[in-house]
């Protein structure tokens, strides 16, 4: 099928030769000239459209659909199996250790053989696994085929990601992951209310059959209508050892690096709260799942508002990492008061107190997790399955090595879980701040853009 265009790129302290005019330098990022994209000719511009828009939305919400759908029948599993809440726990380790290891498979693929086929294959897949997950009579083999699940699943993430490097640049592709959230957004809020009620007319498994008809349809409209955005001209043709290097590459890039990172463990927070909450709402607080998964619902709406005000409002005005500093700084100070309340700073705190500063730490995520992505991917012109997949594995590594750390205390105290998110967070901002180095001034990439462009010019 014809490459869909781009939209126009941003062009940030772009110098076409050492003795052009230099043009303003944007404030929305620093990407050096060497990696900047050319802008596409004016008559190869199309939007994307509406329907390839709902699918990438759906592509990312495999994630939140496999993960919140199940959290109101964690405690339902542990009596089921008869296992301890922490084995259980490693359900969800296992599904988001498959999801990161998953990509870093998926992505090099997608740059060799394109977008749609990897895709289309790890859908399959995640059908298959989910439906076995429907019927594991042992925590054992519930455990091994979440694992599978998110191995499949890295598909959807992945790929989905690397589309939209493949369509934009810039300030639109950071308002298009806005609008991915917007959409995927929907998932977290409707999926632990679509648990809840599953709950009511069956028991646990039932989750793991609406999540397989799930995978079918999405599959079915991938297959009829996701156009392949990565022509064979683009394509890598070397192998694993290419993709090595292509990784190894990208990591040398210290800002690259350092937006990775800020991102992984900025979403290790977040991952610490969707592990830990279905026990502290319903087991230390006392609430019901549909009370649970009402109080989840409400935090998912915080993170879909902060998400359009990001891309809808901030992207294009302040720059990126302005915003990215906020909210890192948001969910840090929103760690910190989870932290002091669970551990009877202010004597005995209700849930509403948790709810607000669980709900303040779950919007912020909306100013961190879309621009961590555009900024790292303005950094790669080519690779975007590779890049993509870093991006990702690094979240989900993360995560899952943060998400049984929150039950070693046990199930009757919320400090595990607030420790866990205020280190990842500290973490996340301080390697924002060393190796992305967001207070280098105008004036510093005024100078390398010219050196950039004296050496190009020679």
């Amino acid at each position: 099928m014809p490459e869909r265009g781009r939209t126009v790129r941003q062009q940030d302290g772009a110098i076409a030769a050492a003795a052009a005019p230099i043009p303003p330098v944007s404030p929305v990022s620093q990407v050096p000239l060497s990696q900047v994209p050319p802008v596409p000719p004016a008559g190869t511009r199309r939007s994307v459209g509406l329907l390839v828009t709902l699918i990438l939305g759906g592509l990312t919400a495999v994630p939140p659909l496999s993960m919140d759908m199940y959290l109101p029948a964690l405690p339902e599993v542990t009596d089921a199996l008869h296992a301890s809440a922490a084995t259980v726990q490693l359900t969800l380790t296992a599904c988001l250790a498959g999801m990161a290891l998953g990509q870093l498979v998926v992505g090099p693929m997608s740059d060799r053989w394109g977008r749609r086929r990897p895709l289309i294959a790890g859908l399959l897949v995640y059908i298959l696994a989910t439906a076995v997950c429907a019927v594991a009579p042992t925590i054992e083999l519930l455990v091994a085929f979440r694992l599978l699940q998110g191995l499949a699943g890295a598909a959807g993430i992945v790929i989905a990601r690397a589309v939209v490097r493949d369509l934009y640049d810039g300030v639109a592709m950071a308002r298009f992951f806005s609008t991915l959230m917007l959409i995927s957004g929907v998932a977290p809020i409707v999926a632990p209310l679509i648990g809840g009620q599953v709950l009511r007319i069956t028991d646990w498994r039932g989750v793991f059959h609406v999540l397989t008809v799930i995978g079918i349809v999405l599959t079915a409209v991938v297959w009829r209508f996701l156009p392949e955005t990565l022509p064979p001209a683009r394509r890598h043709d070397g192998g694993t050892l290419e993709a090595l290097r292509t990784m190894r590459g990208l990591l040398a890039d210290r800002v690259f690096t350092g937006y990775m990172l800020a991102g992984g463990f900025a979403f290790a927070a977040l991952f610490a709260y969707i592990s830990a909450s279905p026990f502290v709402i319903q087991e230390i607080y006392g609430a019901s799942p549909q009370t649970y998964s009402i109080l989840f619902g409400v935090n998912s709406v915080g993170l879909v508002i902060v998400g359009q005000i990001n891309g809808k409002v901030l992207v294009g005005r302040v720059s990126l990492d302005k915003v990215l500093a906020v909210g890192l700084a948001v969910i840090t100070l929103a760690s910190a008061a989870l932290l002091l309340m669970s551990a009877g700073a202010f004597g005995e705190v209700g849930l509403v107190p948790i709810a607000v500063g669980l709900f303040v730490l779950m919007s912020a995520m909306s100013l961190c997790m879309p621009n961590t992505n555009a900024l790292a991917l303005m950094r790669t012109r080519h690779s975007a399955g590779s890049a993509s997949a870093l991006l990702g594995t690094s979240s989900f590594l993360v995560g899952a090595i943060a998400t049984p750390l929150v039950g070693v205390a046990g199930e009757h105290t919320a400090v595990p879980m607030a420790v866990v998110q205020l280190v990842c967070s500290l973490v996340a901002a301080g390697c924002f701040t060393a190796l992305c180095r967001p207070w280098r001034n105008q004036a510093d990439v005024l100078t390398d853009a010219l050196t950039e462009a004296k050496g190009a010019g020679s």
